[in-house]
């Protein structure tokens, strides 16, 4: 039985009961992008540390009306929002939970019905993604439609993205109570588009070498860290992940820079995706060394939590976290049909599948009437 993964430890300023994450899921149940009861009622049954997770990261949360990708995801930046989240991380703490919100600008993976004025999306280069995104049309039925084409971002737009991803932050810790927050870095949305070749073709400051690629990530990362405390910052990246479309020519030397950049900031955490986002955990023609990029990582100084996320069952996780090579292990959709996903690891099972027809939109189907072991 795994003893490890159910250790405490410290995740920066984040005292955790157990090395067990929830990753980041979008539901598609926050209409208005307004948080609501019934989510602070999933978070909740998912946040007691001895049956659930440890750490919880919120689902992907945009820091902008630009920063929307999809129907009813949840925001940072209006009052309503915020005040939807107080009531989800109030509900969290009183489970004796903690919880961080994943920061969330989605560049070319959007819709122009979903951006303000209808406009069209942005990202680093007008290279449209061959990848979906999910809306409700004028009957309120949801449904997958291809992106719209995006815009190139103009050199005097990218200061307002960073000055929004600091003020999503500020939002977060400081007004909706998060205990931290994570930069979402990673599969294939803005900070991951300028940081790859496949989306980015800018021939100004912010393209072409792997310094200018990684150029915005860091930008963020600084304002992020800034406005509330490096300990209170986690990022997320998947170096090979083709999702959304997603590419670069030679990621190894990419991220093995990113991350010795990213070393000195003091981060409470690193969140790495191995292989393909929800997929394989070897990506076919995308060669990935974990071991070195985190060797660059602890070599250049950062001492932040490592955490791996991507296929992992409870004797994968307890062998990452015994051997040393992670620091917590990320579970994402086991932990959507098991709110006591921990105690089932803990008794060995039984384990239960999901409802994939609920996964995104609707109510409390599939979202909090999944059934819990009995006490």
């Amino acid at each position: 039985m795994p003893q490890k993964l159910f250790s405490a430890t410290r995740v920066g300023a984040i005292e955790v009961a157990n090395r067990i994450v929830m990753a980041p899921l979008t539901r598609n149940r926050a209409p208005g992008a307004i948080p609501t009861p019934l989510m602070a009622e999933y978070y909740a049954q998912r946040a007691d540390p001895l049956r659930g997770a440890g750490l919880i990261v919120s689902e992907a949360t945009a820091i902008s009306p630009q920063g929307q990708g999809y129907a009813d995801v949840p925001g940072l930046y209006g009052t309503e929002q915020l005040d939807g989240w107080k009531q989800v991380t109030k509900a969290v703490h009183a489970a004796g939970g903690k919880m961080v919100c994943q920061l969330w600008h989605v560049g070319r993976v959007s819709h122009h019905l979903l951006q303000p004025d209808h406009g069209d999306p942005v990202a680093p280069s007008a290279i449209r993604a061959d990848a979906k995104t999910y809306v409700i049309d004028a009957s309120g039925h949801g449904h997958f439609t291809p992106t719209s084409p995006p815009r190139a971002l103009h050199r005097h737009e990218i200061p307002g993205i960073v000055h929004d991803f600091a003020a999503a932050a500020r939002n977060a810790v400081k007004s909706a109570g998060f205990d931290g927050v994570e930069i979402h870095g990673a599969n294939g949305y803005l900070l991951d588009q300028f940081l790859k070749t496949g989306a980015n073709q800018r021939t100004d400051d912010y393209g072409g070498s792997i310094e200018n690629r990684a150029r915005l990530m860091l930008e963020v990362t600084r304002a992020v860290v800034d406005a509330v405390g490096h300990d209170r910052v986690g990022i997320r990246l998947s170096p090979v992940t083709p999702a959304n479309d997603i590419v670069d020519a030679d990621p190894q030397p990419l991220f093995d820079f990113l991350l010795r950049q990213l070393a000195p900031l003091g981060l409470a955490y690193v969140h790495v995706i191995e292989g393909a986002t929800g997929g394989p955990r070897e990506v076919e023609g995308r060669p990935f060394n974990y071991a070195r990029a985190k060797k660059a990582y602890r070599d250049a100084g950062g001492r932040g939590a490592w955490m791996v996320n991507n296929g992992y069952d409870p004797a994968l996780a307890e062998d990452a976290i015994a051997s040393g090579r992670a620091d917590l292990v990320a579970f994402g959709k086991a932990f959507i049909s098991m709110p006591d996903l921990t105690a089932r690891i803990r008794r060995g099972g039984p384990f239960q599948g999901l409802d994939k027809a609920t996964m995104y939109g609707g109510g409390a189907k599939g979202y909090t009437d999944y059934p819990a072991l009995a006490v």
